[in-house]
């Protein structure tokens, strides 16, 4: 925000133009976007009415993303957005970048010869919505003569590194007014500046002078965060910002030269800005450094957007959503209750809420659209944000809603998502609440975005719940007791992913001494994945029960795969446990090997001979035999990679700590030491892949 101050007044065509289209149109503020020739960037040329150093972070502006602008250059027509609500309705991301009580104008420079542009204008949030049919000739008449100008020049103007500043209007004030005004604000006794339409300090009187301790020629001629490096900083700037769009009082309290704290009171109009200055009546003010009248946070508003919106970014489903704009939208606005309903057709649906009783949200949930209980559903229907600082306002036009709780302020906003709504956030607050413009065009943007992570945390629960139900019935519902056998198992998917996992176990009963146990991994995380996985269980049981040794059950299943040209391969450990002769004998189809406990705890990785995976060959693989001792007491642990595979860690290595641990627990019943060896798993890695694992003990008491 430093650098040289710019001379005002239109020097070329071009900047003429511009000047002449704001007077034209009565606009505080014009900017000529023209696009660079990669297309890839609006660069800013000229802008005028308001300070370069106020607009730069619009100084550049992507071209890919939707956007007033760049639809308005590709539609080649007038866009007008009437409010900030509006923008953020048709355009989120621009709402969220530029979070301002402002209406919006862009029109195309059209037939220009070299480059491609177009005319923004902006309005104070105060003015009419409607745009009338002269207004709108007059915004596409003023893009059609920078248009003409630009198809005059040689070749198109480059886009400079910083925008030029374009005075509306000649200076026109006369010596003698200026000193009449000048000695009576020199005998106020508060302190004042008044800020040109470029942002420089035009005139500070002595008050003002003693309080910023700087002398008159240090700040004439400056503008305030260049010479005043205590006012560098993103909350005076976006409180300026906010005075020149709103056009309303905009109060801001900043730690000033030999640490005391002063109260500045920002004024805008089309002349320039004025600023008082006073002292602070406490020397310790609590609070952010933007008052109540500008923000709801110590950050200044674009940073508590940039930082909530970051928030939310990471948010997942809904309940997440939910917690967050409890947990950090709520106090950021010094909110005391909220609730949060989704787009159901002629009905309000809560999905979270917090601050207020549950028989409250027995009341209103579940209400038809239209009730005048809630405005909740108004807000839906129209997409415009309702703000009633307190109860007597709201009940002037809800006369019930007041009743059901004792909070004294209210802020409905609708959710809004590509120009649909999915849903309605209610602030409430426990003491009457002025609603300024500067809070408003935060909580705009901030809805939008909000509505946009419900949209896609619904996407995700519904996905999800598909996705999990989908899962469990390709896995058994339950496993079938046997008779001298203890077992445990669990599958736990990865992560947050919606997607399907390809892991699967099963215990197939063969005789009253005799069962199998099956655990594998089709390859990949997706519906063929989890299609695949079923097709693999249904056949290993088909062969399985059909008497197939452990060898041929797999090589069968094998053939199996070969004649559906299945093109992932599937790892499957298959384990037939003879209970009566105490034995197990395994076969392997490229499957991490099982673990042996023995009584006395001492365990280990099974030595087995692996076949190559199930999918991989063409039906004529032989998978080896390996037949083992189980006795009474002993444990069998069959898991997927899942459960041993964490990043930089060798894989043996891990299956080797994994039996230390089987070892180790050996005196946990095995519902606890299934949980035990899964929750460890979580613990050490990220938990990426999805984890089966099955364990099988021979009782000791087994009668057979």
């Amino acid at each position: 925000m430093t650098g040289p101050a710019e001379q005002p007044g239109a020097v070329d065509p071009l900047d003429a133009a511009l000047a002449a289209a704001v007077r034209r149109t009565g606009a505080w503020l014009g900017g000529i976007y023209l696009v660079d020739p990669d297309e890839s960037v609006l660069g800013l040329v000229a802008l005028c009415g308001v300070p370069v150093d106020a607009f730069t972070p619009w100084w550049r502006i992507a071209f890919a993303p939707p956007g007033p602008l760049r639809d308005s250059i590709h539609d080649g027509r007038v866009i007008w957005l009437s409010s900030l609500e509006e923008l953020a309705r048709c355009y989120p991301r621009a709402a969220a970048n530029l979070p301002y009580q402002s209406a919006l104008a862009t029109a195309p420079f059209k037939r220009v010869r070299h480059c491609r542009g177009a005319l923004l204008l902006a309005w104070p949030g105060d003015r009419a919505p409607l745009l009338s049919p002269r207004e709108r000739r007059r915004i596409a008449f003023s893009a059609r003569r920078i248009a003409h100008v630009l198809n005059q020049a040689v070749r198109p103007p480059a886009i400079p590194e910083r925008p030029r500043f374009v005075s509306p209007r000649p200076e026109e004030s006369t010596a003698q007014s200026a000193a009449l005004a000048a000695g009576l604000v020199q005998r106020l006794p508060l302190g004042t500046l008044a800020l040109d339409l470029a942002g420089r300090i035009t005139y500070v009187n002595s008050a003002a002078l003693e309080l910023l301790g700087k002398p008159a020629e240090r700040l004439l001629g400056t503008q305030p965060s260049q010479s005043l490096p205590w006012l560098d900083n993103l909350t005076y700037m976006d409180a300026y910002r906010t005075a020149l769009s709103s056009r309303e009082n905009v109060a801001l309290t900043v730690l000033g030269p030999s640490g005391q704290w002063l109260d500045l009171s920002l004024h805008a109009d089309d002349s320039g800005t004025s600023i008082l200055v006073t002292p602070h009546p406490s020397s310790k003010p609590a609070g952010a450094q933007l008052s109540t009248e500008a923000a709801a946070s110590p950050e200044s508003r674009i940073h508590l957007l940039m930082l909530l919106a970051a928030a939310l970014t990471e948010t997942v489903g809904v309940q997440d959503v939910v917690d967050l704009v409890a947990d950090q939208v709520l106090p950021a606005f010094g909110a005391h209750g909220m609730i949060m309903s989704a787009a159901d057709p002629d009905r309000i649906r809560i999905i979270g809420y917090r601050g207020y009783e549950p028989d409250v949200i027995e009341q209103l949930d579940g209400l038809p659209s239209h009730a005048d209980l809630t405005p909740a559903g108004r807000t839906m229907a129209t997409g415009v944000s309702l703000f009633f600082a307190n109860r007597e306002e709201l009940a002037h036009l809800y006369p019930k809603a007041p009743q059901l709780t004792d909070k004294q302020a209210w802020a409905f906003l609708p959710l809004l998502s590509s120009g649909r709504p999915v849903g309605a956030l209610l602030l409430a607050y426990n003491a009457p609440h002025r609603f300024s413009a500067a809070e408003r065009s935060i909580l705009t943007p901030l809805a939008g975005l909000i509505a946009q992570a419900l949209d896609r945390a619904r996407l995700y629960d519904a996905k999800h719940g598909f996705a999990h139900a989908l899962q469990q019935t390709l896995l058994p519902h339950a496993l079938p007791t046997v008779t001298g056998l203890d077992v445990a198992a669990r599958y736990l998917p990865a992560g947050h992913d919606i997607n399907l996992g390809g892991d699967f176990y099963d215990l197939i009963r063969l005789t009253d001494t005799t069962v199998a146990a099956v655990i594998g991994d089709v390859q990949g995380h997706d519906m063929s994945a989890a299609a695949l996985m079923g097709l693999v269980r249904m056949a290993i049981h088909s062969h399985a029960t059909a008497g197939a040794a452990p060898d041929q059950v797999l090589a069968r299943t094998d053939r199996d795969l070969s004649d559906l040209n299945a093109s992932r391969f599937v790892s499957v450990l298959y384990a037939h446990l003879d209970l009566g002769r105490r034995q197990v004998t395994l076969a392997s189809a490229g499957h991490p090997p099982p673990i042996l406990r023995h009584p006395d705890n001492q365990s280990h990785a099974v030595a087995i001979h692996p076949g190559p995976p199930l999918g991989v060959g063409f039906g004529t693989q032989a998978y080896p035999l390996t037949t083992l001792p189980l006795v009474p007491g002993a444990l069998l642990a069959l898991y997927t990679d899942g459960l041993v595979e964490i990043p930089g860690i060798d894989i043996a290595q891990t299956i080797a700590d994994l039996a230390d641990h089987v070892g180790q627990w050996g005196g946990l019943p095995l519902h606890q030491l299934v949980d035990r060896l899964v929750h460890r798993t979580r613990q050490a890695s990220r938990h990426t892949d999805d984890i089966a694992l099955l364990l099988l003990q021979p009782s000791l008491i087994a009668e057979l």
